[in-house]
């Protein structure tokens, strides 16, 4: 998952959070710009706060005022729908949020900061642990939160030794790992905003982490639908058994099409998106190959994607 929760469900408000925030908040910007898949509506109010101080005033106001709040990241695994979406959606990328910083065997990074760079960092520094993840897209703070991870190196909360997080109330506190659950690409940190996280890695030579992480992309990218320009891990691998693309293929479903999305003919847990292609019909067809894999194997497969 990339950095997409939602936290308030009552939409009775009707203060301009425009006017109360004017530093930081803008109205009704298309969400299309700031994911993968380009796709969906509008935001009622997009929130970029500079730091804490303001991100905690914000947060404070909208639960006071019961205005749903949404956190996005990169947008690489999110899908926004054709109709736009209510609220305030926050996206903690200004520098303050997306710093990386290193102490010893510890590495600490900022929400925002991009997750591949907080890996090139920890294998610049001489520290292994994720470098695994090396090719997975999107922001730390979304790694952090869906508790990412991959067959060759387990998951990240193995590594996570505290988070510091915004609760709704605008209130900071840091959070031990003894705090935290962690399970198959789940975390308990779904209603909080995640502020940044401190990881505690191991020492190792940097020439031999650069050469692991190396053959773990070139695996990777392998595994991927090469050549086209929209296409996104739609899918979750169940934690046993086959994998979803071994699930999909096995039912006949692969180059399955409705409207602009189709089923990847080269890795089946992948969408691709045609130009003319709506965050509908990719809602549709992941509907339509979980009912089908569910029919066939009485296995349900799990969306890869956030979906607003």
């Amino acid at each position: 998952m990339d950095g997409a929760f939602l936290f308030s469900l009552d939409l009775g408000y009707s203060m301009s959070l425009r006017d109360l925030f004017p530093k930081f908040v803008r109205q009704e910007i298309p969400l299309s710009l700031y994911t993968r898949l380009q796709l969906g509506g509008m935001a009622e109010y997009l929130a970029e706060p500079e730091n804490e101080a303001e991100l905690s005033a914000l947060l404070k106001h909208c639960q006071a005022e019961n205005i749903p709040v949404r956190v996005l990241g990169f947008g690489s695994s999110l899908l926004i729908p054709e109709a736009g979406v209510s609220g305030v959606v926050i996206m903690l990328s200004k520098p303050e949020f997306c710093r990386i910083t290193v102490e010893g065997v510890h590495l600490t990074a900022g929400t925002g900061a991009q997750f591949g760079q907080v890996i090139t960092q920890s294998v610049s520094e001489g520290l292994g642990g994720i470098e695994a993840f090396v090719g997975m897209p999107g922001s730390f703070g979304g790694a952090v939160c869906g508790n990412t991870g991959t067959i060759h190196g387990g998951d990240l909360g193995q590594w996570i030794e505290n988070v510091r997080i915004a609760s709704l109330d605008g209130r900071i506190a840091v959070l031990s790992k003894s705090e935290i659950s962690f399970g198959y690409r789940y975390s308990s940190l779904d209603d909080v905003v995640v502020l940044s996280a401190t990881l505690r890695l191991e020492k190792e030579e940097s020439k031999e982490l650069i050469k692991r992480m190396r053959k773990l992309w070139i695996i990777r990218k392998s595994q991927q639908p090469s050549g086209e320009v929209a296409s996104i891990l739609a899918f979750r691998d169940p934690e046993t058994g086959p994998s979803a693309s071994e699930l999909i293929e096995q039912v006949g479903l692969k180059g399955t099409r409705i409207g602009g999305a189709v089923v990847s003919e080269r890795n089946a847990s992948f969408i691709t998106i045609d130009p003319e292609g709506i965050s509908d019909d990719v809602v549709r067809l992941i509907r339509l190959v979980q009912e089908q894999v569910t029919m066939n194997t009485e296995i349900q497969l799990e969306p890869a994607l956030e979906i607003w």
